[in-house]
């Protein structure tokens, strides 16, 4: 039985971030961090974005093993909080001082297809899509979503014929205002995607090495390679199992801490309160996990500090790009303020007279300006907001 000063479960971009928290207030203490992948932490958004225009791989290795020992290819199976032991799948046992859970999320999957399509979410799945896109040439996109509308857009940039088919009206149709989500419509069809909107897949069947797809409308279309990106469930077996507080999420309170003494918790799976929204939430999203995963790493090297980060995220679509801070729903009351109709300007989304999400459209090095407008109280109208960011 290994004991580990610091013992972190996870090996996403939290757990990594939360080793350098953890060094810069104890340059010695021994960190120990299991992750089911087979590849230590890398920079998880280039799998979607960079790396398919032309990023170095090199260039998204975390060198995490410069900091802790890393214990790759295994599942955590078992924690028990009260006698600080964790357990692996290999029939291994750790004992530890501090922990940090930062199992993250997997892919939700379809009902049908499990061996072939590929739920993009990995490293692994990465190579796995890049040896089909070099040998083949058409493909199958599932989601409309996040994850659906950037891989679309690789596979198209390098000259695959893609068809996206969601069940949505429009492309980010759950979080872009309609307009502006049927214009992408247009817009990936003019970069020769072809956009099946408001349908489902209803089978993928394999014929030979090609696939065979349905759509619940009937439509039969055939590709070389399917890939679904539909969303994330919260890893949070484990912490249940452990009997910690989870509800939508592992609850932390403002430190990071669990229902656990000694136990902090995240990431993607973590359930926070959010300062400037005045609401717990659960984000899924690179900077939440960086800032999150260091503050935990501080806070397990004792720091007892706060997480009020306000976190945004980010995508590329093409030529088009956006940052972004806060809650963004399309139902949600919001003023559009174009200085290019859809290809630059903010979108302000607002609830009770207070702006709760602000979405920067090509514009650039505003994110200061947006977080410090969603923790004004306001009430804005629109034409408080017209002109309120504007793009360089």
């Amino acid at each position: 039985m290994k004991h580990y000063k610091y013992l972190i479960i996870g090996g996403g971009l939290a757990g990594d971030a939360a080793t350098r928290g953890i060094r810069e207030l104890d340059a010695e203490g021994s960190i120990g961090l299991i992750s089911m992948e087979s590849d230590p932490p890398y920079m998880r958004p280039n799998l979607s974005k960079g790396l398919w225009k032309g990023r170095p791989v090199e260039k998204i290795w975390r060198k995490t093993e410069e900091r802790a020992e890393l214990l790759l290819g295994r599942k955590v199976t078992a924690l028990d909080t009260k006698q600080k032991t964790v357990k692996d799948d290999k029939g291994d046992e750790y004992t530890y001082d501090k922990l940090l859970i930062a199992t993250g999320g997997s892919p939700i999957r379809l009902p049908f297809g499990e061996n072939n399509i590929v739920y993009f979410r990995s490293f692994q799945h990465y190579q796995r899509l890049r040896k089909m896109a070099d040998e083949k040439n058409r493909f199958v996109v599932i989601g409309g979503g996040f994850i659906g509308s950037e891989i679309a857009a690789a596979l198209a940039m390098t000259g695959k014929q893609v068809t996206m088919i969601f069940l949505e009206d429009a492309i980010g149709g759950r979080v872009f205002p309609s307009e502006l989500s049927h214009h992408l419509n247009d817009y990936y069809r003019e970069k020769g995607v072809d956009v099946i909107s408001g349908d489902t897949v209803a089978s993928v069947q394999m014929d030979g090495d090609r696939f065979n797809i349905q759509t619940g409308s009937g439509r039969a279309i055939e590709a070389d390679g399917v890939v679904a990106g539909i969303g994330i469930r919260p890893n949070v077996s484990l912490a249940q199992e452990a009997g910690l507080n989870v509800e939508n999420g592992i609850v932390v309170n403002e430190n990071l801490q669990t229902s656990a003494s000694d136990v902090f918790a995240a990431g993607d799976a973590v359930n926070f309160f959010h300062t400037a929204l005045g609401k717990r939430v659960r984000v899924e999203h690179e900077d939440n996990a960086v800032a999150m995963g260091k503050l935990a790493g501080r806070n397990m090297a004792g720091a007892n500090e706060t997480y009020n980060h306000v976190p945004m995220f980010y995508s590329d679509l093409f030529e088009l790009g956006y940052e972004a801070v806060g809650e963004m729903s399309s139902e949600m009351e919001t003023v559009v303020d174009w200085q290019d109709k859809f290809k630059q300007g903010v979108i302000y989304y607002l609830a009770d007279g207070r702006v709760r999400g602000v979405l920067l459209w090509n514009v650039w090095k505003k994110l200061g300006d947006a977080r410090a407008l969603i923790a004004e109280k306001g009430p804005f109208k629109a034409e408080d907001l017209i002109g309120r960011i504007k793009g360089e």
